[in-house]
């Protein structure tokens, strides 16, 4: 595994910088609790390594992952709270062996694949599964805003399994997963100002997944040649 910050831009460094530097003024400010801002600041470095195709972005997925599933059983949303904690995290592991298995030459990248048909297939099936299992089993639990939060997990099983299959379109799925959790959040701080800072979170998430789309789209056609 080759030095990741070697991999990291000037854009990088900044991009970084601006968010954390949102994130904790937005925190100081609205005083959002600590665990919520040190998941969010991992979250977003976690998400910069991910942009570059190292794997060292999947092992901090997966730190983000037991963070926020915390976090979200303090709220009692409880999709999110099942998502991290029983798919979004092993799925996080399962992609780190992936990504591991299938290094770039000595770039210290991962390798980039194309889905094809089958996997496209697959993928949307066990969605639908999924998703309605699921619906059912929130439904069951009382869980708030139920529609937003079922859907949540239709988008986040869907990025999950597209970066484990090293994917460019995993950035996609989370940027459209990064939509639902900001409503989600939204009607939360509805409840309590103090999670407006987890709305700003995932503004900044969204950004950076859009990033991501496109620093993999380049690197691919580089690695096609």
């Amino acid at each position: 595994m080759k030095n990741p910050f070697k991999l990291l831009t000037k854009f990088d460094y900044i991009f970084w910088s601006i968010s954390v530097t949102v994130l904790i003024v937005f925190f100081a400010v609205f005083k959002g609790d600590v665990l919520t801002l040190i998941c969010s600041l991992v979250g977003i470095t976690g998400l910069i390594f991910v942009a570059k195709g190292h794997i060292l972005g999947q092992i901090i997925t997966i730190v983000f992952a037991v963070v926020y599933a915390i976090i979200s059983f303090g709220y009692r949303y409880y999709s999110e709270l099942i998502t991290y904690a029983f798919m979004t995290l092993p799925m996080a592991i399962i992609a780190l062996i992936s990504w591991i298995k299938h290094p770039y030459k000595n770039s210290g990248e991962v390798e980039i694949s194309k889905v094809n048909k089958k996997q496209i297939i697959i993928c949307s099936s066990l969605a639908l599964i999924i998703t309605v299992g699921f619906y059912f089993l929130l439904k069951f639990l009382n869980t708030p805003n139920l529609l937003v939060s079922t859907f949540s997990i239709t988008t986040s099983f869907v990025a999950v399994y597209l970066t484990a299959l090293r994917s460019p379109y995993y950035a996609v799925a989370y940027a459209c997963n990064d939509i639902v959790l900001i409503v989600l959040w939204v009607l939360a701080t509805i409840d309590s100002i103090s999670y407006l800072p987890m709305v700003i979170c995932f503004c900044i998430f969204f950004l950076s997944d859009i990033y991501g789309f496109v620093s993999w789209k380049i690197r691919q056609k580089r690695q096609s040649k």
